[in-house]
């Protein structure tokens, strides 16, 4: 009779899908495209998307009660790519060859980005973002993008963890980050 009360609950839908649709909000933002010239292609959304989601799971990793969650955003995520990738006409007997390739390249950007933030290294995660994001190209973005990760995993890490569970997430504003990084220079 008493075990219930230890269980814990799972994580409801609408924080999923809130959290989730935050995080697409989020990589949609002109300022990207614009401010740290991402390019603005389906390569160059994708990797936005796949950059905020790396940071908020990172951010639930640390956390026990938000593991759940994060599965659940990160179930949530793989939905919408193979929706998306069905909407853009891929065959049937291919989205599963490039569900398993987005998952390689997910798993290899949350692994990079997490050992260049852990650095402390703006140059090392500016680099990183110039080979993932930029095609090798070197641009004064990268570094805009690099001050920008810096600043939202600081914002992740001060959120507190039951407002995550209840979908209150909070993203800095890509184009105050801009506003900051210029000051600096």
């Amino acid at each position: 009779m008493i075990f219930p009360l230890f269980r814990r609950s799972p994580p409801r839908p609408d924080s999923i899908s809130v959290l989730y649709g935050m995080i697409v909000a989020q990589a949609r933002l002109p300022a990207f495209y614009r401010d740290y010239a991402v390019p603005d292609t389906v390569k160059g959304r994708f990797e936005l998307i796949v950059l905020h989601l790396a940071l908020l799971l990172d951010r639930f990793s640390e956390d026990e009660v938000l593991r759940p969650l994060g599965q659940g955003v990160f179930d949530r995520f793989c939905r919408d790519m193979d929706h998306n990738l069905r909407e853009m006409g891929v065959g049937d007997l291919a989205v599963p060859k490039q569900m398993r390739r987005m998952g390689e390249v997910f798993y290899g950007r949350a692994q990079a980005y997490r050992a260049a933030l852990a650095t402390g290294s703006d140059e090392a995660l500016a680099a990183m973002l110039v080979r993932n994001i930029y095609d090798g190209q070197a641009l004064p973005g990268a570094t805009r993008l690099a001050a920008y990760m810096r600043e939202t995993a600081g914002a992740l890490n001060a959120q507190e963890s039951v407002r995550l569970a209840d979908g209150a997430l909070r993203l800095p504003e890509p184009a105050a980050v801009v506003e900051i990084v210029a000051r600096r220079v």
